[in-house]
């Protein structure tokens, strides 16, 4: 019984009032939220942001001043890039923002920040590079000397030695200087005439040469007393080095030492 007078009741006029009344209201009540939030956030509306990136800091704060931006500035050193100049800025060009917004600009400082020089000696030319360059520093002429060892065994700052620890400006040149890997391919002759034998050996290994024959001059008494009276090569007006590992010929005699090699 209550089910048949429900069907009828959805049947009459007063009903279908009832149904479009609601049905508009809640029509309505959307297109006043809709409405109100675009007033309110002013949506579609707004002033672009302009392009600020690669502009001096001078130039980019004037150009905001006058379009009625609000900016903050903060300040990060970039190698290569010149002083003053913005190199982020946020929001991006191009953004619809309100009046008065503020833009925040990151602009290359003009004083580098000091680094301390990291240590090189004993690295290889391709350390040393990566090193450097997560140091922000830079390589800048790379030169050789003879020297058994490939790696670095300076580091030069304007012509000037320096060491681990050195603190420079970020982003400065340093000169490396690097073992050729095959050392001195000639040295210089000694004068080992009218020195002790003893000394004279110590002398020939440590110069990179190679001990030869020892001729005995007389009769040898006192081994603890044996002087070099003679030598081959030895150094002349016309031949002052020697290849490296170059055999030296050797005449001693015993005991008193003589100023000139004999006859």
């Amino acid at each position: 019984m209550q089910m048949n007078k429900f069907w009828t009741y959805l049947k009459t006029k007063q009903f279908r009032n009832n149904l479009l009344m609601a049905l508009g209201s809640v029509v309505l009540a959307f297109l006043i939220i809709f409405f109100s939030l675009g007033f309110y956030t002013r949506h579609g509306e707004g002033i672009p942001v302009p392009q600020l990136k690669g502009m001096q800091v001078e130039k980019a704060m004037n150009l905001l001043k006058d379009q009625g931006f609000e900016y903050k500035i903060d300040s990060v050193y970039v190698l290569d890039q010149p002083p003053g100049a913005v190199v982020e800025q946020d929001p991006d060009a191009g953004t619809n923002v309100k009046e008065n917004r503020t833009i925040y600009l990151t602009v290359v400082t003009r004083l580098a920040p000091p680094v301390a020089l990291p240590n090189l000696e004993q690295s290889t030319y391709r350390e040393a590079v990566a090193t450097i360059a997560n140091y922000g520093l830079k390589v800048g002429d790379t030169t050789f000397k003879p020297d058994i060892a490939n790696h670095v065994l300076e580091v030069r700052f304007g012509g000037q030695v320096i060491k681990p620890g050195t603190k420079l400006p970020k982003g400065s040149k340093i000169d490396l200087v690097l073992g050729n890997g095959a050392g001195a391919s000639e040295v210089d002759i000694p004068d080992f005439v009218n020195r002790d034998l003893d000394e004279v050996k110590f002398v020939i290994k440590q110069s990179g040469l190679t001990l030869g024959i020892i001729n005995y001059q007389g009769m040898i008494t006192d081994s603890t007393n044996v002087v070099v009276v003679a030598q081959s090569p030895m150094k002349t007006d016309s031949a002052s080095k020697v290849s490296i590992g170059t055999r030296i010929n050797l005449t001693v005699a015993q005991g008193k030492k003589t100023n000139a090699p004999p006859n």
